[in-house]
């Protein structure tokens, strides 16, 4: 049987939404639709139609254009930016976002479907409100054409899309001035729905003009590293650049781009010596969030650079996520979205209790009810079966429930590190073949080279590392781990493993050391009292160990030898450690 013909063609597709639609609606939904309507009427129509575009669909706060051509549809998108920019009344609240891919398109009826369509609407979800965004694909066939600017946005991973897409913001005065004149005219650019950052340009304080190339790739640096947290909405650097050389007023300039949070710094040079300062501000309170210096040789400037970016990431990402969950945990349950209840579920697994585990997890099924694509959720809630398991509670009927969330981690997070990180080292933990446990490292693997910034993601490498023999390459990766977020909730932890990497090894002394860190940071941290335990027990210490023993049972009161093994451990290593947990008495 002949496969069904399917209709194609190359399109040029325009993706367009309504700003802070929900916020409007709020506030005026009759005079929020009739505003809509009359813009749709006077300007947005009769543009498309001057320049020969199709609307295919409209939603409640969005529209999908067919162009036959990129440069129609470019031109077509910055005169209704233009025009809107220069609305009063009414209207003048609604801006819009607006993305624009050339792709081949699936025809169905008067609709179109496929990647050329879900590109558009993606790069319109990155969009900076007022502003028109292009794909590589769109931008190569209106260069030269237009006498439009644009700026290279660089590559960015894009939504449930497989490769990343280099995007293009166009540039020309009209454009550039609708974000301004938006906000300057009172009214403050809506903040997006995840939490928002802009990295300002860096002051030069070196008195050397020949070091201003450092400081503004210094910036652009921080900004790349961190558009790779997919859970942050990071403002382009061509956005920032317009303070260079001024004096701000945060909160102005957090109403200007629409962003919470502001990382300005400082580039100072001596003799042969660079000094580079940063500090992390909520923009909305004005509240110092985190401040640090970074000293290094000038010799080494680009490396040092990417040192720079990684400490100072490694080094706000914690405070970031301490900052969105105090926001979370003061609104009313009635307010919460899918990503709230995410960060109230986040809190509770930082206290690091069965409750406190047993009521995150809950929480991240709802949040999965609201959202069935949130991969980060899907990752975390994998993380509490782990947990469970750690605890001596987890049936072998339950590992199929954790590997089914780890796999709707890795299916919708194919462009996340986070989600790929939780959802591959649980397959890992869970692995009953060795295929299954390669398949894990695999992904955590992708998950560091999407995002080689993520502490997290070091941190559950070096345990796979560990579970494939491997525990040399696991203490490098959760030494990175450590220099990347010296501040992490989660310190202990990655504590706590290099003393299991250390006891991998046959090193029971450091293994010993490593485990009494952990435990000074978290005294019922039940990685770090076995590792202490079974390292003391190896040195044939086995009066402290029986002391371990005791406080591994108090903080884990189910631990015995016939759930201490994980399903990939081989029964060498079984037998061994096995009678070394009868010697000093475990339970069986």
């Amino acid at each position: 049987m002949a496969p069904e013909r399917v209709e194609r063609r190359l399109a040029a597709v325009l993706a367009a939404d309504v700003v802070g639609y929900s916020r409007l609606m709020g506030a005026d939904e009759l005079g929020t639709l009739a505003a809509m309507r009359e813009l749709r009427r006077s300007l947005v129509d009769p543009a498309i139609a001057a320049f020969k575009g199709r609307i295919v669909k409209t939603t409640g706060d969005g529209m999908l254009v067919e162009f036959a051509s990129a440069v129609d549809a470019v031109t077509c998108a910055i005169e209704v930016q233009t025009r809107m920019a220069e609305t009063d009344g009414p209207s003048r609240d609604i801006r819009l976002r607006i993305g624009i891919n050339i792709g081949d398109v699936i025809i169905d009826g008067d609709d179109i479907f496929g990647d050329g369509v879900n590109i558009a609407a993606r790069i319109e979800s990155e969009c900076e409100p007022g502003r028109v965004y292009l794909s590589a694909s769109a931008f190569e066939q209106v260069r030269g054409k237009t006498g439009l600017e644009f700026a290279d946005l660089g590559e960015r991973r894009l939504k449930n899309i497989e490769r990343p897409v280099r995007l293009y913001a166009v540039q020309t005065t009209a454009a550039s001035s609708a974000v301004a004149s938006y906000a300057g005219a009172g009214n403050p650019l809506p903040l997006p729905d995840k939490p928002s950052i802009a990295v300002l340009p860096f002051q030069n304080m070196s008195g050397d003009p020949e070091q201003e190339y450092f400081a503004d790739g210094m910036v652009e640096e921080i900004t790349t590293a961190l558009s790779r947290f997919n859970w942050l909405f990071v403002v382009a650097r061509t956005s920032t650049l317009l303070y260079k050389g001024r004096a701000v007023d945060v909160k102005q300039v957090s109403r200007e781009l629409g962003v919470r949070y502001l990382l300005e710094g400082s580039v100072r040079k001596a003799a042969n010596r660079v000094r580079i300062t940063g500090q992390l501000i909520d923009a909305t309170t004005g509240a110092h969030l985190w401040a640090d210096r970074f000293d290094g040789a000038l010799e080494n400037i680009f490396e040092l650079q990417d040192q720079v970016a990684a400490g100072v990431v490694g080094a706000i990402h914690p405070k970031l996520l301490a900052a969105e969950m105090a926001r979370a945990r003061r609104k009313a349950p009635t307010d919460l979205n899918a990503y709230d209840w995410f960060l109230r579920a986040s809190e509770l697994i930082y206290q690091w209790t069965e409750e406190s585990h047993e009521e995150a997890l809950r929480l991240l099924y709802r949040a999965i009810e609201l959202d069935p694509e949130y991969a980060q959720a899907y990752g975390f809630a994998s993380y509490c079966f782990v947990w469970r398991w750690t605890v001596g509670d987890l049936p072998d009927a339950e590992h199929d429930e954790a590997r089914r969330l780890a796999r709707m981690a890795i299916r919708y997070g194919r462009d996340d590190g986070f989600s790929l990180a939780w959802g591959g080292s649980t397959l890992a933990f869970f692995a009953r073949t060795a295929a299954e446990l390669k398949e894990g490292a695999d992904i955590v693997d992708q998950a560091l080279s999407l995002n080689p910034n993520l502490a997290r993601s070091w941190n559950l490498s070096g345990w796979v590392r560990i579970f494939l023999g491997q525990p040399d390459l696991a203490i490098e990766h959760l030494e990175r781990a450590m220099r990347l977020s010296p501040l992490d909730f989660a310190f202990h932890a990655m504590e706590a493993a290099m003393a299991n990497a250390h006891l991998a090894a046959g090193r029971y002394d450091e293994a010993a050391l490593w485990a009494e860190r952990s435990l000074r940071d978290q005294p019922n941290q039940g990685d770090a009292l076995a590792a202490l335990m079974l390292a003391k027990a190896g040195t044939g210490d086995l009066d402290n160990a029986r002391v371990a023993l005791k406080r591994l049972l108090e903080a884990r009161p189910r631990r015995r030898i016939s759930n201490f093994f994980l399903p990939y451990v081989t029964p060498e290593k079984r037998a061994r450690t096995t009678e070394l947990l009868r010697k000093i008495g475990m339970p069986e």
